[in-house]
């Protein structure tokens, strides 16, 4: 299929395009962008008038509850690649289990799915899983998701093993004696409504010890899902340093604060916790700067998981489809340029993932997002088109959304 997308203005952080371009796709992958290559003759033609065409989507942490489901939901958000986490039921800690994950998301013909294997046999934390094996069936890294590591010589050896390897080591840095059976940020809020506390030392504790081993091994690190200003500031020191450390950052952390937790609203329960406004503050700072990328952190939750006392709530919130409008609202509230703000959800996310995604590069496969950013719409059930629907956005009204997503040239969502 020749495909030409017309009249959009074409932004492409990786490449510094911003300016009303044509693009050119032929057989899945971009053509040309501005002048049609010789002999190209189109056979659909994409009017993309008031649009943004950027780079599909490339998102750090989707948990799939259901693929078929949560794909279709990634591509209604604009989103092309994506990160399966490896605590999946059972974990990714088998070649058979992420081959089957691959085959049943290439089946899907949606988004590209990369998985992340289990770090340590069905994410115990005592013995490294067969890390060479899983590679080969197809994931990208390894993690531990937000289960601990009690013994760190099984972190150190772990990092040593993939630095041989080559492989990336993703971790969520909590130290769980800390955090102990905490569910909300130590600070004023917890205490006014009785909630037991997770401090910062938890984060910035297990940051510590992350980074120290990663010096000490030569280990490609990134840390993910950083809820501080403390956490930040270690690993900017880090990247100062020239380590190999990357990090990311929730969208709703980059929105919301401890206050919002409210008489005890379990959407607003997540893990690591809302912190205070000053952390907030930190991390959109630090997003802007190019020190983390943004990722969803989908993790659709059901009704029953959260119709429960705050405590016992499940944590976590859907997420895929307003990845966008919420990285386009903290852009507009911190008056970061749009290419800056796409560069956080493409580029960045696909260089952090080693993957051949988040450009619009002519030979590149013709993963797009089309988006309306004037389109203003209000978040509700109805809306959302993966299983969960919990989010604290429920009722809200946001600004930007989808109108058109290709992924290998093939337009597999439009409004």
């Amino acid at each position: 299929m020749r495909t030409h997308i017309t009249n959009g203005r074409l932004i492409d952080p990786k490449n510094g395009i911003d300016a009303t371009l044509d693009l050119f796709i032929a057989d899945g992958r971009i053509a040309a962008i501005g002048k049609a290559p010789a002999g190209f003759t189109a056979e659909y033609t994409l009017d993309a008038r008031g649009l943004v065409v950027c780079p599909g989507l490339v998102d750090l942490s989707t948990r799939l509850s259901g693929i078929e489901t949560e794909l279709a939901a990634a591509v209604a958000g604009g989103i092309t690649s994506l990160a399966c986490p490896p605590d999946t039921s059972p974990p990714l800690d088998e070649p058979g289990l992420v081959e089957r994950l691959v085959r049943r998301s290439a089946a899907a013909g949606l988004a590209r799915v990369y998985p992340i294997g289990a770090l340590t046999t069905q994410l115990a934390g005592e013995r490294l899983a067969e890390m060479h094996t899983l590679s080969r069936a197809g994931c990208i890294g390894f993690s531990q998701a937000k289960k601990p590591i009690p013994d760190r010589l099984v972190l150190l050896r772990a990092m040593q093993y993939a630095t041989t390897f080559g492989y990336a080591i993703r971790l969520q840095p909590q130290d769980h004696q800390i955090a102990a059976d905490g569910v909300a940020h130590d600070g004023e809020v917890a205490s006014r409504l009785g909630l037991a506390g997770i401090p910062v030392c938890a984060e910035t504790v297990a940051i510590a010890s992350s980074l120290e081993l990663a010096r000490a091994t030569g280990a490609s690190l990134h840390l993910a899902r950083i809820s501080s200003a403390a956490g930040i500031a270690l690993i900017r020191a880090a990247q100062q340093a020239k380590m190999a450390v990357t990090c990311d950052v929730s969208i709703y952390h980059l929105h919301l604060s401890d206050s919002d937790i409210g008489f005890f609203d379990s959407n607003a329960r997540f893990d690591p916790p809302l912190r205070s406004a000053a952390d907030r503050d930190a991390l959109r700072a630090a997003v802007a700067a190019g020190v983390a990328a943004i990722s969803s952190d989908h993790t659709p939750v059901d009704e029953d998981g959260k119709q429960l006392p705050f405590a016992e709530a499940a944590p976590g919130a859907t997420a895929l489809e307003l990845l966008l409008p919420l990285t386009l609202q903290w852009a507009r509230e911190t008056a970061t340029p749009l290419p800056v703000a796409l560069a956080r959800i493409t580029c960045d996310s696909a260089a952090i993932l080693g993957v051949s995604a988040g450009a619009l590069t002519p030979g590149d496969a013709a993963d797009i997002c089309l988006f309306d950013p004037e389109a203003r719409w209000q978040v509700s059930a109805d809306a959302l088109r993966s299983r969960g629907k919990n989010t604290p956005f429920i009722g809200r009204e946001v600004q930007g959304r989808v109108h058109s997503t290709l992924v290998g040239g093939r337009v597999v969502f439009q409004r």
